[in-house]
């Protein structure tokens, strides 16, 4: 397999609607995942993926292809408060987290999602945090087989629902 190399970095203003329409595609596409006219204020947020920004300790990273395309991006939040999930996972404290990851799917089984989890790691471990937090539901077993090749393990205090979808926590100690 060729072997692209990818640029990770903070997404531009100008790109946001185009991650937004990544989010959006990718996330309706799963199956046994809530469509949008079951949950339209999360297909709501992942549309306007950017405006995440707008909140403190969080980024928004995206992978770049070399011909200056999106190939998909995640949520990075060095501060749990701004998490924005339900359960307790906004009151955990040393800890980073992300959430919303996406790969277009012109662009999968490239390694993106597994780049994307790393740079999240790499910029908790710089700031000394004790552990990443994530979640994941039934739908995602590819992102959650990779989370778990990552490192990451179950943690059922950090489970919640989102109206009827049940939502798994993760956590990766870093110390």
């Amino acid at each position: 397999m060729h072997q692209q190399i990818y640029t990770i970095r903070n997404g531009r203003p100008e790109e946001f609607d185009t991650l937004g329409q990544i989010m959006v595609e990718v996330y309706s596409q799963l199956e046994g995942f809530p469509k949008q006219s079951e949950q339209p204020e999360y297909y709501n947020l992942l549309a306007n993926i950017g405006e995440w920004t707008k909140k403190p300790y969080t980024e928004l990273l995206v992978a770049v292809s070399p011909e200056g395309k999106i190939a998909g991006g995640v949520v990075y939040f060095s501060d749990m408060q701004y998490y924005g999930s339900g359960g307790t996972a906004t009151h955990e404290k040393n800890a980073s987290g992300f959430r919303l990851l996406a790969v277009a799917p012109s662009f999968r089984k490239q390694g993106i999602g597994k780049l994307l989890s790393n740079e999240c790691i790499r910029k908790a471990k710089a700031l000394k945090q004790e552990q990443v937090i994530i979640h994941s539901t039934k739908a995602m077993q590819v992102a959650w087989k990779m989370y778990e090749n990552l490192g990451f393990k179950r943690s059922k205090d950090l489970d919640f629902m989102q109206e009827e979808l049940p939502v798994f926590g993760f956590r990766l100690k870093l110390k």
